[in-house]
């Protein structure tokens, strides 16, 4: 919603006052110049990306549009499946957790917190690490290590839109140029025509120029930026997973472990110390009745 409606601010401002200012707004619609600097630029896309950018570029798109960021419910959901299968480490055999974390989707833990289980890539990434908590001979330091590398790995592939968008973004003033340069060749070729319909042309031209920059930093750039602002809180979900897991290996109870990773959030979407006790509080007592 917020950038339909930053769309609709920009574009009328500058209308309204192209408008103000005597201008004619039949003079821009110019559906060939659009034709020709949207199609290079999508042409463009996709020489410079595979198609799985492609296809993640379109839903990143989408999620920046519906402000697809993890709210409180879903932070309280990690935090809580994290304590339940903490609590399950500390109390039962390793049998009995590797039921959970080898098959998580009939487990009634991760059951329990729908929203994990949904997020097929975060439900993966905890259950590596719990099974490598499991094996026990691995130290603190070293997994640190081996998650940092992968968030740095998931966070990479994560942000292939942005920077697919934002090298769209930057061409598109450039692309404008070519359509505004073939307008002038189209121009060139009436010479002999009367000043109006020569100005008429020329007038068309420069259209070109004023679309390819308006794209570029009012529309495509802005919406790049959304996309990396929402997959950057998206990625916070496996940051919340580490602390957690790395307090927890090195000796914090699963009530302390969880203060680690809610620390991780940001101020403006961290949930309090009460809910998520009463979060984890509700978990704990459902695990028990689902036991009994």
């Amino acid at each position: 919603m917020g950038i339909l409606i930053g769309l609709v601010v920009t574009l009328g401002c500058v209308l309204g006052g192209f408008m103000a200012m005597g201008g004619h707004i039949g003079v821009l619609m110019q559906p060939w110049e659009v034709v020709i600097i949207g199609g290079a630029a999508l042409g463009c896309f996709l020489v410079a990306n595979p198609m799985k950018v492609v296809k993640d570029t379109g839903k990143a798109t989408l999620e920046a549009f519906k402000n697809a960021v993890p709210k409180e419910a879903d932070y309280l959901e990690t935090l809580g499946v994290l304590h339940s299968l903490m609590r399950e480490l500390r109390s039962k055999s390793r049998s009995e957790v590797e039921a959970h974390i080898d098959n998580p989707e009939e487990s009634a833990i991760f059951q329990a917190f729908p929203a994990v289980l949904k997020n097929h890539a975060l439900t993966h990434f905890i259950c590596d690490y719990c099974r490598i908590i499991i094996i026990g001979n691995a130290r603190s330091h070293e997994i640190e290590a081996l998650m940092d590398e992968e968030i740095h790995t998931i966070r990479g592939d994560s942000l292939k839109p942005y920077h697919a968008m934002t090298a769209v973004g930057d061409g598109l003033p450039a692309l404008g140029i070519v359509a505004a340069v073939l307008g002038v060749v189209k121009a060139m070729g009436a010479l002999d025509q009367s000043p109006e319909i020569l100005g008429g042309l020329i007038g068309a031209a420069l259209v070109g120029t004023f679309l390819g920059i308006f794209l570029s930093y009012a529309v495509v750039g802005p919406i790049a930026t959304k996309i990396k602002m929402v997959r950057e809180k998206q990625n916070r979900l496996y940051v919340i997973v580490k602390q957690t897991l790395l307090a927890y290996m090195n000796g914090s109870l699963p009530q302390v472990a969880i203060e680690f990773g809610r620390k991780t959030i940001s101020a403006y979407d961290r949930p309090s110390i009460d809910a998520v006790e009463q979060s984890t509080m509700s978990s704990g007592a459902a695990d028990v009745k689902k036991a009994a």
